[in-house]
C-alpha cells in the first residue's frame, strides 16, 4: 500500500512533538517513525518492542483527533503498528494513564508551533475505514435490529473463529482450574460448572438462548441427559451447530432453531435457562422486560444461570450511561448496539421481574486469562485470518481482544456468574452445601441417562 510519508518538514516536526512528548512519559517502549529513527519513550526504554508510525498522517490525525478510534483505525490498516510483541506484550508496557494526563502536562502554544508542518494539511482516511465505517451503521435510526447486530459480529466466518476459540468453540469466559491450565480444559470445565450451577438432571428441559456455536447445548445434553433448545439469529452458527448436532448424533436430545429467542410459543416452558454471555446484546432499557419473559417460560423454582460481562458502577448514577472511550470503539467496529450494565443492575432487574438471587461469583481473572488466550492464538494465525475477512478486520480484532484482555486484568472491566430461580414461596430447592455441588463433576453418561429417561417415562 503506497503512502505518502511525508515532507523532510514534517519529519523534523514529527521528531521534535514526539522528543517533546517523550519528557513526560516514562513507558518501556520505543516509536520508530518511517526514516528508521527510533525515539525512546522512558528512560532506559528497550527497543525489542516498538510502536512503528507509517507516515506524517499518523500524528496528523492524532493530533486532530486524539481518540481510542482514531488509534484502532490506524492499527487497522498499518500505519500504526506494533514490531516485537504481540499487541496485549506491547499495551503492558505501556501506562495509559500518562498519555491520557499529557494534555495537562505540555506547553500547548509550544507544541502547536512545533506541530504546525504537520497539521497544515488535514488528515487522511484510508479506504478500508471509510467501506467500515458504512457497514458498521448497521443500527436502525428508530428501534433495534437485533438481527442484523447479531450477524454484523458472529457472521464474520465460522472459520475465523476457529482460528482462536477452543474446540468446542465457546465465545465467553472460561474457567481455569489454574492459571496455567489449557483453553480446551478451562472451556470443558467451565461448561460442566455451568451445569451443576444449573442442578441439571436426566431429562430436564434446558433453554439457552442465544446458543452460540452449541458447545453448552451439546455437553449438557451428552452429560447430564438433558432435552436442550437453542436459538440464535446468527446464520453462521446455526449451520455450525446443525451440523455439529448430526455428528455427535444428538439429534433426540438437542434442538436449535434460527429465531429470535423472544418469540417462543407461550406453551414452551423450561425448568433451566442459561443466559451466557447474550444479555450484552439485548439493551439496558430492554433488560427487565427480557427477564420477565425468560420467567414466563420456566416452572416454578425453575432455574436461571447467567454470565455476563460488566462495567464497574460510578460514584454517581447518572454519570454510568455516558459511554467510556472503550465502549464507543466496541460499539463501532465489534458489537453495534452492544451495552454493558453493572451487576447490581442485573441482580436488581432479576428481582424486579419476579426471580430469587442466590449466588454471584466474580469470574473477571478468568475472563481476562480467556481473552489473552484468544489475543495469542489469534496472532499466531493472523494470515490466517487475513485471508479469510482481511488483515485490517483482523487487526481490529487482535485490538479489541487485547484491550478486553487488559481491561479485565487491570480490573476496569469485570465479569459474574449469577444464578436465581423463579421466585415462589417456601424452600428455594438449591440446597444448602455448594461445595458437595461444585466440588467435583457429576457427568451423567448419555446411555445411561436415556435408561434413565426412559424408566421414568
Amino acid at each position: 500500500m503506497s503512502r505518502e510519508l511525508g515532507t523532510d518538514r514534517e519529519l523534523q516536526a514529527t521528531k521534535a512533538v514526539i522528543g517533546e512528548l517523550a519528557k513526560h512519559l516514562d513507558v518501556n517502549i520505543c516509536l520508530e517513525l518511517w526514516d528508521g529513527t527510533i525515539i525512546p519513550l522512558g528512560e532506559g526504554a528497550q527497543e525489542e518492542i516498538r510502536f512503528v508510525i507509517a507516515s506524517a498522517n499518523v500524528l496528523r490525525r492524532l493530533l486532530r483527533q486524539p481518540s481510542l478510534i482514531s488509534v484502532a483505525e490506524l492499527y487497522a490498516t498499518g500505519d500504526l503498528d506494533v514490531v516485537g510483541a504481540n499487541p496485549i506484550d506491547a499495551m503492558r508496557q505501556v501506562d495509559h494513564l500518562q498519555f491520557l494526563s499529557l494534555p495537562r502536562k505540555v506547553n500547548k502554544a509550544r507544541m502547536l508551533k512545533m506541530a504546525l508542518p504537520i497539521l497544515l494539511k488535514s488528515y487522511s482516511v484510508s479506504s478500508f475505514v471509510k467501506r467500515f465505517t458504512k457497514k458498521a451503521g448497521v443500527t436502525p435510526t428508530s428501534g433495534r435490529n437485533d438481527k442484523e447486530m447479531i450477524g454484523f459480529h458472529y457472521d464474520l466466518s465460522n472459520e475465523f473463529y476457529e482460528l482462536f476459540l477452543d474446540k468446542e468453540m465457546v465465545y465467553s469466559s472460561a474457567y481455569f482450574p489454574t492459571p496455567d491450565s489449557s483453553l480446551d480444559e478451562a472451556q470443558l470445565n467451565k461448561l460442566d460448572l455451568i451445569c451443576r450451577k444449573l442442578r441439571l438432571a436426566p431429562g430436564d428441559k434446558l433453554f439457552d438462548p442465544g446458543c452460540g456455536w452449541g458447545g453448552l447445548l451439546c455437553y449438557a445434553a451428552r452429560h447430564y441427559g438433558v432435552e436442550a433448545y437453542g436459538t440464535t439469529l446468527s446464520e453462521e452458527q446455526f449451520a455450525h451447530v446443525k451440523t455439529k448436532v448430526a455428528n455427535m448424533g444428538l439429534g433426540d436430545r438437542v434442538k436449535v432453531e434460527l429465531r429470535d429467542c423472544r418469540s417462543l410459543a407461550d406453551d414452551q416452558i423450561f425448568d433451566k435457562i442459561a443466559q451466557v454471555e447474550m444479555i450484552e446484546h439485548v439493551g439496558i432499557a430492554n433488560h427487565q422486560d427480557f427477564y420477565k419473559y425468560l420467567r414466563k417460560h420456566m416452572r416454578p423454582r425453575g432455574v436461571y444461570f447467567g454470565q455476563a460481562s460488566f462495567r464497574r458502577n460510578t460514584a454517581r448514577l447518572e454519570d454510568f450511561p455516558r459511554l467510556t472511550p472503550y465502549m464507543q470503539f466496541i460499539i463501532k467496529y465489534i458489537f453495534p448496539g452492544g451495552e454493558l450494565d453493572h451487576i447490581g443492575m442485573t441482580t436488581g432487574a432479576l428481582e424486579q421481574a419476579g426471580f430469587e438471587v442466590h449466588e454471584v461469583e466474580a469470574v473477571r481473572e478468568h475472563f481476562g486469562h480467556t481473552t489473552e488466550h484468544w489475543v495469542r492464538r489469534l496472532y499466531d494465525r493472523k494470515e490466517e485470518g487475513a485471508a479469510l475477512v482481511g488483515m485490517p478486520q483482523t487487526r481490529i480484532w487482535l485490538l479489541y481482544l487485547s484491550l478486553c484482555a487488559l481491561s479485565f486484568h487491570r480490573g476496569a472491566l469485570n465479569a459474574f456468574q449469577v444464578v436465581a430461580t423463579n421466585r415462589r414461596s417456601g424452600a428455594s430447592g438449591i440446597g444448602f452445601d455448594r461445595t458437595t455441588i461444585y466440588g467435583g463433576a457429576r457427568r451423567v453418561d448419555p446411555d445411561d441417562a436415556r435408561a434413565n429417561i426412559l424408566k421414568s417415562a
